[in-house]
């Protein structure tokens, strides 16, 4: 009686010939099966071939040309072949057919298993319980499966004389002998298959054995992607040629179609794979660049110009520096914004803020500051700055102001820095850097590059300077010249470059948003205008008014110009006109010969009370950037009525900003101002203008909030989505920045090009009057304040 595991052993072997036997039915079947299907195809066929042929036939038959008397000989060829080819028909069309086929193509006999043998083994092996000895039947070497299984005899082979199996019979005795050989070894190899010496084996192959994530090759990069990425960074170079960016864009989208499903995602991980089907082609490109250098093991350590003296602030809180052109008492756009952004910025108190405006010496002060205000001392300036900037935001603004040596220029009408104004910054500060008209600062700046001391740094671009140049004398020729000189130095010297609006150059790295806001006292006027509405009172007894620095380029020569064209059909109107300026004589003068209704009045703050009963603001200008005084006449809840421009883009949402496009049109929209009251601001309108909605985008728009708050989703993001782009390549880009920045230090350190280019005499250093009242050292003496 065999015990308990040899009875599994004989129930496995049954299961594994039943197996076998099943697969050799099914497989006959299926064969027999596709063998009468091809001999019905054949069939069906040669019986469409004879229908064709007697239709093609007949219509040869039927076909007649005048110009033609006998048959073709292709048709009599045809005729003769008719009565074989039906001949070939009726044969295959015979029932018979199919099986004949089967009997030429399939086994003729069928297929004989002797079963006797096994039914005798079974009876003389077998004890009283039914229990076969199945290593008895093996050790008697007189029965294997040979004995009992009988052969297929096939088709006999005409040259071979031999019989040949059929397939699935021959499939199927070959796993027997297999099965055979395995059971006869079982007891040979039974000790040793769960031996120690064997399990110790397996453990160290595997242990030794595992998958190298480093042996997968990353294809190198092809001709086409070198191409692509030479002409993706060669971008600052190309635009300063005047190719366009959307050109580039498409050369490298082009370049790249053909390998961005094989070779570019075959080389990174699935896992990086998903994220690359969301990024543009840069992005992808980037990683495959990456990738082939981290398999090669290069890290780049850094560019040809770069300067690595960047640091982290020694206490952890950041620090922010804002550079102007223009400071109090000078009523200008640049001296006045850049005041309330520092000041709003340090309100928050997450960060550190300094505000470095020009200081003037006293014969520079007269020309500029109104009322021929002057100061002996920075220290007495900064006392008024402070005191006008509280009386207007209601809080006193904790960030410190500094002075840098800056001299006025009669002809640009600008203030031009003296010196490097970087470094009036110490480097212990040097974390964060605004520079408010990023051009004018560096037209001949000629000291450390912005970018280097600075870890960010954001321009801010207020002035469409070349839509003023080109008023002037050969103004297209200085226009291009200065178009490409602000394309140089803004590229140089900044990380990010804000646009108020369209009506500014198109600059690189730059995005369009307004993150100017108004004064809070001209929306507290609003507020007081609209309670007297609601209490019924009236709230504007005056009519139209214009206020601005009396100079064509602010819109008095569009002013003049709609007002002399109607003048019918504007007859009755009155125009009240505010401000100062060099051009005021000739702008009168050309009023008073034009026979204008216009009252010309001396320039005063906006927010005067002289001014708050005035229901309509006309500001005819298109070389605004961003109007303040349109932000401010909309703050107090006034009509304003402005050209459709890119410049008035932020003011067309609100319902009392009113746009026209023609001189007609302009007609209407004054008269439409002046027959009807304007509609009382809303909470939300009133934000949109304020200073915090204005800060909130700047810090959104110049990406300060990533940099400040420094949060964990930013490092999760950098370190996720850019972790392959981190090993770090020679970037192109920054290569041509850097380049610019050295030949820009060369050609601003040379004296002549400097006065052939506009500079003032002797800016390329403060002088001694500079070193007297900012308490400096002659200009090449080191200062370890300022870590010159």
């Amino acid at each position: 009686m065999v015990n308990e595991g040899e009875a599994t052993s004989s129930s496995s072997a049954f299961s594994f010939i039943s197996k076998g036997w099943n697969e050799v039915k099914h497989s006959a079947d299926a064969d027999l099966q596709l063998m009468k299907e091809r001999a019905n195809s054949f069939k069906n066929l040669a019986t469409s071939f004879d229908r064709e042929l007697e239709n093609f036939i007949n219509s040869a038959s039927t076909f007649s040309v005048p110009a033609i008397r006998s048959p073709p000989a292709e048709i009599d060829f045809v005729k003769k072949l008719q009565p074989n080819l039906s001949e070939i028909r009726r044969a295959y069309s015979s029932p018979d057919f199919s099986k004949k086929v089967l009997e030429k193509w399939g086994p003729r006999s069928r297929i004989r298993i002797d079963l006797s043998a096994i039914r005798n083994a079974i009876v003389s092996e077998a004890d009283g319980d039914g229990v076969i000895d199945f290593n008895r039947v093996r050790r008697s070497k007189k029965l294997n499966f040979r004995e009992f299984w009988g052969e297929w005899k096939g088709e006999a082979d005409a040259e071979e004389g031999q019989f040949k199996d059929w397939e699935p019979i021959r499939v199927l005795k070959t796993r027997l002998k297999e099965f055979e050989k395995r059971s006869s070894s079982t007891e040979i190899f039974s000790g040793f298959k769960n031996s120690e010496f064997v399990e110790k084996v397996k453990s160290s192959l595997k242990s030794i054995y595992k998958e190298p994530q480093e042996s997968k090759e990353v294809p190198p990069l092809d001709v086409p992607e070198l191409l692509a990425s030479l002409v993706r960074q060669s971008g600052p170079f190309l635009d300063q040629l005047g190719v366009r960016k959307d050109l580039c864009d498409k050369i490298v989208e082009n370049l790249c179609s053909r390998r961005k499903n094989q070779l570019l995602l075959g080389s990174i991980s699935s896992e990086e794979s998903s994220m690359v089907e969301n990024e543009n082609i840069n992005d992808e490109l980037d990683l495959r660049i990456a990738s082939v250098l981290q398999s090669t093991g290069h890290h780049y350590e850094g560019g040809f110009w770069t300067d690595h003296s960047k640091h982290d602030p020694p206490d952890g809180k950041r620090h922010v520096a804002i550079v102007t052109t223009a400071s109090l008492p000078w009523m200008t756009g640049t001296a006045v914004n850049p005041l309330f952004r520092a000041a709003y910025l340090a309100e928050s108190a997450k960060q550190n803020v300094t505000l470095l405006v020009p200081w003037l010496c006293k014969s520079d002060q007269e020309l500029v500051y109104p009322s021929s205000l002057t100061f002996s001392s920075p220290e007495e300036q900064e006392m008024y700055i402070r005191n006008w900037l509280e009386e207007r935001v209601g809080f006193r603004a904790d960030f410190k102001i500094s002075f840098y040596p800056g001299k006025f220029s009669k002809e640009r009408r600008s203030i031009i820095p003296a010196g490097d104004t970087s470094q009036f910054i110490p480097f212990k500060d040097a974390d964060i850097a605004i520079l408010e008209e990023p051009e004018h600062l560096n037209w001949y700046h000629h000291g450390k590059r912005w970018t280097d001391k600075f870890n960010h740094v954001v321009g801010v671009v207020h002035t469409n300077y070349l839509e003023y140049i080109k008023r002037e004398k050969n103004g297209a020729l200085q226009a291009f010249l200065v178009k490409h000189i602000n394309n140089w130095v803004t590229r140089a010297y900044c990380h990010k470059v804000l646009r108020l609006s369209a009506a500014t150059q198109d600059l690189p790295k730059s995005v369009i948003c307004n993150v100017h806001g108004v004064n809070p006292k001209f929306l507290r006027i609003g507020e007081k205008v609209a309670a007297e509405r609601e209490l019924g009172q009236q709230a504007f007894s005056e009519g139209a008014y214009f206020l601005g620095k009396m100079v064509w380029a602010k819109g008095y020569r569009e002013l003049i110009e709609l007002l002399a064209k109607h003048k019918s059909d504007l007859s009755g109107f009155k125009l009240d006109v505010f401000g100062n300026g060099e051009d005021a004589h000739e702008v009168k003068s050309a009023a008073q010969r034009l026979d204008l209704n216009l009252n010309f009045m001396k320039g005063r703050d906006h927010a005067d009370d002289s001014l708050h009963r005035y229901k309509v603001f006309i500001n005819p200008s298109v070389s605004d950037v961003l109007c303040t005084a349109t932000a401010e006449a909309l703050a107090m809840g006034k009509f304003v009525v402005c050209a459709d421009h890119p410049s008035n883009e932020f003011f067309r949402s609100f319902p009392n900003c009113l746009t026209y496009k023609t001189s007609e049109d302009f007609v209407a929209k004054v008269k439409e101002a002046l027959e009807n009251e304007p509609l009382p601001l809303t909470p939300e309108q009133r934000y949109n203008l304020s200073w915090e909605a204005a800060t909130q985008r700047f810090m959104d728009y110049s990406e300060l909030n990533k940099i400040l708050n420094n949060s964990e989703e930013v490092k999760k993001l950098s370190s996720s989505k850019h972790m392959t782009k981190s090993v770090s390549l020679p970037n192109l880009s920054e290569m041509v920045d850097g380049g610019l920045a050295f030949a820009h230090y060369c050609l601003t350190g040379n004296e002549l090009l400097r006065l052939c280019t506009g500079a003032i005499p002797g800016t390329r250093d403060y002088d001694k009057q500079h070193c007297k009242d900012l308490h400096l050292l002659p200009p090449h003496v080191e200062n370890p304040i300022y870590g010159w």
